[in-house]
């Protein structure tokens, strides 16, 4: 059982609040709701939680506003976006603001407890990682696993857990070409062809923060028909 888990739920949808509140709690998780945004805000800033569930569609402050203004304070905790909005713009704005995952309703409960558990997983991961405050460096990047930054030629970035995960996985294989599914498995535990899209919306915003042109890449490099490859000493091969 999960009984040291707390985790916040925020939908201003009744029925869908009070079920997954039932199933979560259910699985052994202890459940805090919320029913608007800044419900969900005040909550989440006030309280520790080890994970959020979040809906965007909310009253007084929309999720993508409260996932921003939850990332400033408190930039490792899990957000879970539970959403009717699932174009890819709306997932690029997702995890633009902060989120590490984003599901479409109408969803089953089995797949929001199996993503509820690989990112408690995984964030458990990270923090055992910040715990050894451990250090990786090779060419001109360093990652920071105590404050989830990285440094880049000198340059000082924030990450988002997510973004901080791809860019350790890709750290453990320097100058390889990692697979896609081998990033979905090492990040994020599960994968589908639909998570595809995730994980390179999430590179995306990565190669943001780490290149100076995000459109010719210095160091993190798509590997055609296979993933990505960082290449640490700012390698300008073509791939």
């Amino acid at each position: 059982m999960n009984t040291n888990k707390r985790l916040l739920i925020a939908d201003d949808d009744d029925q869908i609040r009070e079920l997954l509140v039932f199933d979560i709690q259910s699985s052994g998780y202890i459940a805090d709701s919320a029913s608007d945004g800044e419900i969900a805000l005040k909550k989440a800033l006030e309280n520790n939680y080890d994970l959020i569930l979040l809906d965007v569609m909310m009253p007084k402050i929309n999720g993508y506003d409260v996932c921003k203004n939850i990332r400033m304070v408190k930039p490792k905790v899990p957000i879970l976006m539970l959403t009717a909005k699932g174009s890819i713009q709306d997932k690029t704005e997702g995890f633009d603001c902060g989120a590490d995952d984003y599901l479409v309703k109408p969803f089953e409960i089995q797949e929001v407890l199996l993503r509820i558990r690989a990112l408690l997983r995984r964030n458990n991961e990270v923090q055992n990682e910040t715990n050894e405050k451990e250090i990786l460096r090779a060419g001109d990047i360093e990652i920071l696993s105590d404050s989830l930054e990285a440094i880049v030629a000198q340059n000082k970035v924030k990450l988002t857990p997510t973004e901080f995960e791809i860019l350790y996985c890709l750290m453990q294989h320097l100058n390889k070409p990692v697979s896609l599914a081998t990033l979905l498995d090492e990040v994020w535990g599960y994968g589908s062809d639909e998570d595809v899209r995730m994980v390179r919306v999430h590179v995306g915003g990565l190669r943001q923060k780490i290149e100076e042109d995000s459109r010719n890449p210095k160091y993190l490099h798509t590997v055609t028909n296979v993933g990505y490859k960082l290449t640490p000493f700012g390698s300008l091969e073509e791939d």
